[in-house]
This record gives structure tokens, sequence and C-alpha cells, in this order.
């Protein structure tokens, strides 16, 4: 009996767990319906700059968790500056509770370069912060669902 409770005891200390996964299957599940089919549309700063803040725009058009880690698999159009690109990204998302944020780092964009940003969603709403080599700043806006035609 002994023998069984050491073993009992290590598995639990790696993290081995016998709970249903399904939570947080859920959870996934839901953040891909909230997110896929969606319009970032906001504003970002530029730390050290005066006036206001420039207006940005993204459309995530599917959302899918991929692996057993943090990531999801983003389709997304993103304009920034004069580049206006669809492509696929891999970011991670990290849980705070139950609020996802969006927590990449020197991710190499194709076509605009490498970024970091945290970004917390907050039901129809985003904040956050980014940085592009030495410059940075904070980003915010409001999420809303691509209307189908």
């Amino acid at each position: 009996m002994k023998a069984f409770a050491a073993i009992l005891a290590l598995m639990i200390g790696a993290g081995w767990s016998w709970a249903d996964d399904a939570p947080k299957k859920a959870k996934f599940a839901a953040l891909e319906k909230q997110l896929s089919g969606t319009k970032f549309t906001g504003s970002f700063t530029i730390d050290g700059r005066e006036g206001a803040p420039a207006k940005e725009e993204y459309t995530i058009l599917n959302v899918k968790k991929i692996g057993e880690g943090d990531l999801f698999l983003f389709r997304a159009r993103v304009k920034y500056g004069k580049t206006d690109i669809t492509l696929p990204m891999p970011l991670p998302i990290k849980w705070a509770g139950d609020t996802p944020v969006i927590s990449m780092d020197k991710l190499s964009i194709p076509g605009l370069g490498t970024f970091s940003a945290h970004v917390v969603i907050d039901g129809d709403k985003y904040a956050g912060t980014w940085k592009h080599g030495k410059v940075g700043g904070h980003l915010f806006g409001k999420i809303s669902r691509i209307e189908k035609k």
C-alpha cells in the first residue's frame, strides 16, 4: 500500500490528473467561436509621440486551438501602414482566470517584421501593449462580428 501511495504522490506532483478536460476544451471552443469571424477596430499609440492615436484594424477570419500547449492558429487580415496581408499566425493565449490574453514575444510576421504584444480580450473589447523593434505603445478597441453578405 505504501508503494501505491508513493506512486500516486509522484503522479500528482508531476501534474498528472484524472480530472475531465471537458471544461478546458469548452473554454477553448468558446474562444474559437467568440473570435472567429470578427473585426478588431481601434487605435494604437506610439510611446513618446504626441497627438491622437492612430487607427488600426484586424479581421480575424477564424481561430483554432492547435496542439496541447497555449497555441491558437489565427487566420487574420492585418492592415499595418501600407501593408494589407492575410496570413496564418500561431499565437499563444494565456489565461487570467477566464479572461484570454494573447501574449506573443518576438513573433516574426512575414512582410511586417517582428512584434511582441500582450492583448487582453474582454468581451467585445480589447486592450494591451505592443512592441515592434525599439518602438512600442498601447492599443485598444472594439471587437465586432463581420457582417455576412
